[in-house]
């Protein structure tokens, strides 16, 4: 399943030029102004631009993708900047690393039937760090055809954290850039930082 699964990610990957934005993530800008840089794991890194923005910040970043092409496409575009890039299947392989400052999901699907994902991430937050998950608001999943139901939400993750946690952010907000077809105007936002 973990290869079949990889197989259509570099499949994705090797029939478009650019599969996604070269441009950060705004919700990342937001939530890490006045975040110390650490180490950090971006996960379902594709062609890096989250990586490439922290690592320029100075964060010592994991970047983590299940598509070796995505990988390595970039590899090739961010240079000698300090990203380690590794290949992973986070449903069948371990977290690579642990006691991070920040772990970053953007736009990462997790389907509720693969719950131990999100835990495994969660586990991968080190003291005083932060989780960041951003989905696309629930009815711009809804006009492609899938049921947020059917994935971990972002909010979802407080159910996964202890009294070691504080919820410094759990809000919809607006893009400000349209993305997918202009189905995807808002996004779902949850941070919480482990004490």
């Amino acid at each position: 399943m973990g290869n079949e699964r990889a197989a259509e990610w570099d499949e994705r990957y090797g029939n478009a030029e650019r599969l996604w934005t070269a441009d950060v993530n705004p919700a990342l800008i937001t939530e890490t102004e006045g975040l110390a840089p650490g180490t950090a794991l971006d996960v379902g890194s594709g062609e890096g631009a989250d990586a490439r923005w922290l690592a320029k910040r100075g964060w010592q970043v994991t970047a983590v993708d299940i598509s070796q092409v995505a990988l390595d496409r970039a590899r090739e575009i961010s240079g000698d900047l300090p990203i380690t890039w590794t290949r992973a299947d986070l449903v069948v392989d371990p977290v690579p690393g642990d006691d991070f400052g920040l772990v970053a999901l953007h736009y990462f699907p997790i389907p509720v039937a693969e719950i131990e994902v999100a835990r495994k991430l969660v586990a991968a937050v080190g003291p005083g760090g932060s989780l960041l998950v951003v989905a696309h608001a629930p009815e711009g999943v809804r006009a492609h055809g899938f049921d947020p139901d059917d994935f971990v939400q972002p909010g979802g993750f407080a159910t996964l954290l202890d009294d070691d946690w504080e919820i410094v952010t759990d809000e919809t907000r607006e893009r400000g850039k349209a993305a997918g077809g202009g189905h995807h105007t808002h996004d779902v936002v949850f941070r919480a930082r482990r004490r």
